[in-house]
């Protein structure tokens, strides 16, 4: 299986990187997981509704240029479906059961995603109702995702 992590934004904090690092490597034996930074948009603190938009429909373009046509697309939105690991596990597993080799997972920058990225997406997830900084939720999937594959193959999870 072939996993894509679509971001918005450069990851700064070593110990971040460090962590997604980790599940990656870990990841090795169940699928090739990449991750695929797009350039965030420069903004000041305050903006109004129509700056806003037009920053996440500007980040939009750039995912949309990057994700592969064939590829089955998770955005990770707010308002998307909550699951319990378990669930979100048989989610994979069923991906690739029925042909769906090609997973691309998108996080948008600090203002969300546009509503052009959100239309392309086959399914919306979320983590939580809580709002986290998008370099943490890299991390956060990864570790989900890892997570997920020990869960389909019955091994245990080693915290």
């Amino acid at each position: 299986m072939n996993i894509e992590i679509l971001t918005v934004g450069k990851l700064k904090e070593k110990y971040f990187r460090q962590g997604i690092e980790e599940y990656i490597k870990r990841l090795q034996p169940y699928a090739k997981v990449s991750i695929t930074e797009v350039a965030d948009e420069k903004a000041p603190e305050s903006l109004s509704e129509a700056e806003i938009e037009q920053i996440k429909k500007t980040e939009g373009e750039r995912l949309l240029g990057k994700l592969p046509d064939r590829a089955y697309v998770i955005v990770l939105a707010i308002l998307g479906k909550q699951m319990p690991s378990e669930v979100f596990a048989e989610k994979i597993r069923d991906l690739a059961t029925y042909g769906h080799s090609n997973i691309s997972f998108v996080i948008g920058g600090s203002n969300g995603l546009s509503d052009e990225v959100l239309r392309r997406a086959d399914f919306q997830l979320s983590f939580s109702k809580f709002t986290f900084p998008h370099q943490l939720m890299r991390l956060i999937l990864v570790e989900q995702i890892y997570r997920a594959f020990k869960i389909v193959r019955g091994e245990p999870y080693h915290k």
